[in-house]
């Protein structure tokens, strides 16, 4: 079976052009139930992702990478470090460095020297990337509220408690995390 990073890519390839890629489509009741429910799982992701990306794209012209750069700069309005950022967002500091120009040009974020570690840049966002920020953010969690407005609070009262239980158990037994998780919230 293909790994979820290339699976993730050509769904979201796929979703760009208009495609929706169902992943479960490739099972049978034959399959293992735990298999079934990482691809539902992993199903779900992928369509609420893609929808959040459309949206960001079509109402605001931005991508969801700089939008969850912003949410970490907005947490944190002394700053962060460009590898902090990384380790946070679970993506290399390239990665950071290209999304921080583009905000940068923007004068959405400025770069400043680290007064605690003179070799290190502090990345923060301006007034205006602060409010450009609040006003995606205010849409951002009106779409997800809208994409679980299908179940009920009970309902999802229950998906959160089963979720954080398979969550509690990935994190005793999974075994090593990468390297650029290593840093990352839970």
């Amino acid at each position: 079976m293909a790994s979820t990073i290339h699976i993730r890519a050509n769904g979201a390839r796929a979703a760009e052009k208009g495609a929706l890629v169902d992943l479960e489509t490739r099972l049978t009741t034959d399959d293992h139930q735990a298999l079934r429910l990482w691809l539902r799982l992993l199903s779900c992701t992928m369509r609420i992702e893609t929808h959040v990306r459309s949206r960001l794209r079509q109402e605001f012209a931005t991508t969801l990478p700089r939008f969850d750069l912003m949410a970490q700069l907005e947490r944190n309005p002394g700053g962060l470090q460009m590898k902090e950022i990384s380790k946070r967002l679970m993506v290399s500091n390239g990665n950071i460095t290209g999304i921080t120009d583009q905000l940068e040009s923007e004068a959405l974020v400025v770069r400043a020297p680290d007064p605690k570690d003179r070799r290190a840049l502090m990345v923060k966002l301006t007034e205006s990337g602060r409010k450009k920020f609040r006003a995606i953010a205010k849409q951002h969690e009106e779409w997800i509220v809208q994409t679980f407005e299908g179940l009920t609070h009970q309902e999802k009262e229950n998906m959160f408690g089963l979720l954080k239980k398979l969550k509690g158990h990935l994190e005793h037994s999974a075994g090593p995390q990468p390297a650029a998780a290593n840093g990352a919230k839970k």
